[in-house]
């Protein structure tokens, strides 16, 4: 069987001046998609880096400084696209805001906060979506970057405003999948597991090394934490001309995270 072709050549993705839109760039960037906005709101620096890493495989990047949850700026991006390269293949939706914008226990919400989540998730979705497919011909590949179990469970008490805004934004892909079947652009999640390099490597050291050794103790099957290349290689699978049959859909990048039950001790779930 042959490998995965990806025959997309332009992408937005946001968020990926570091971390898992970072992973995303280099892995799409490596199976040819060689023009990409590479989208910041604050950190430039972390941009350049990125730029770089993606100039050493050839790729040509440009900067595009945005704040997602501002509309006017999401116009602004896509005009700047525009500019720099006439078309799109590939709309990646993964940009959010610092944790202190949005991480809150539910009766410590401000409406602040609640509006940072949905407008960062599913209201700049929304509106990329938009601009995206008018820059895209047939083929075209929408994806967005979740966590879905935040969007059905409530035990990550933080993730009050996050969890019901990924929830949101992934029920949001499921018309856009609808609509745009007929012009051949797939709209697509993905939902990594606990992630080195991510939102997680801005909370205190302890819990990223707790999160470690629940991986390692069985919790996710695959023994370690996901990994923003591990994110890369389900969006260039999903950007194949292979998954132009697949819409609609979230796919788990987890290592088999999202298999484990609450309900029984780890041992017993393992067969010791």
């Amino acid at each position: 069987m042959a490998g995965i072709e990806v025959k997309a050549r332009t992408a937005l993705i946001t968020g990926s001046s570091r971390g898992i839109g970072r992973g995303i760039a280099l892995k799409i960037a490596g199976c040819g998609v060689m023009r990409l906005g590479v989208h910041y709101q604050k950190n430039r620096e972390a941009a350049e880096e990125t730029a770089r890493l993606l100039r050493e495989r050839g790729a040509e990047p440009v900067l595009i400084q945005a704040d997602v949850t501002k509309p006017e700026d999401i116009s602004r991006m896509f005009a700047e696209m525009r500019a720099a390269f006439g078309s799109l293949d590939i709309f990646v939706a993964n940009a959010r805001p610092d944790v202190q914008h949005f991480y809150q226990p539910v009766f410590d919400l401000t409406a602040e906060h609640w509006r940072a989540a949905m407008d960062s998730q599913a209201t700049a979705l929304l509106l990329g979506a938009r601009e995206a497919v008018g820059m895209m011909g047939h083929g075209g590949r929408i994806i967005a970057v979740t966590y879905a179990p935040g969007g059905k469970t409530g035990s990550w008490r933080s993730w009050a405003a996050m969890g019901p805004a990924k929830a949101a934004m992934e029920a949001l892909l499921r018309y856009l999948a609808w609509d745009l079947a007929g012009r051949g652009i797939t709209a697509n999640a993905v939902s990594p597991g606990a992630t080195d390099d991510s939102v997680f490597s801005t909370l205190p050291s302890a819990v990223l090394e707790a999160l470690r050794g629940w991986a390692g103790a069985g919790w996710v099957p695959m023994g370690r934490l996901t990994t923003p290349a591990d994110v890369g290689d389900a969006v260039a699978l999903l950007c194949s001309e292979q998954a132009g049959f697949i819409t609609g859909q979230t796919l788990y990048v987890d290592g088999g995270a999202s298999l484990a039950s609450a309900d029984f001790p780890m041992e017993f779930q393992r067969g010791t």
